[in-house]
């Protein structure tokens, strides 16, 4: 079954939030600089990404990061509606 993969930006904070399907019970581990993951706390199922600092990271490259490029199924014909 095909989880929903769910992002949000919050410009202000410039924080960049992934998350793989339903919300559920996670805990957070910090796995590089201002990178962590969620894990489902039982079994280390990967349930979502946090980018802290996630504009500040292309600054200094001067790399455009939006608009996003992504590859979406069944969940296009369900916003097309």
């Amino acid at each position: 079954m095909e989880e929903r993969l769910r992002m949000f930006f919050d410009k202000e904070g410039d924080v960049l939030d992934i998350s793989i399907g339903d919300p559920r019970e996670a805990i957070s581990k910090e796995v590089g600089d201002d990178i962590l993951i969620r894990v489902a706390p039982k079994t280390n199922e990967v349930l979502g990404i946090t980018i802290l600092n996630f504009e500040k990271r292309f600054e200094q490259t001067k790399t455009e990061i939006f608009p996003i490029t992504a590859i979406l199924t069944q969940a296009e014909a369900e916003i097309s509606k």
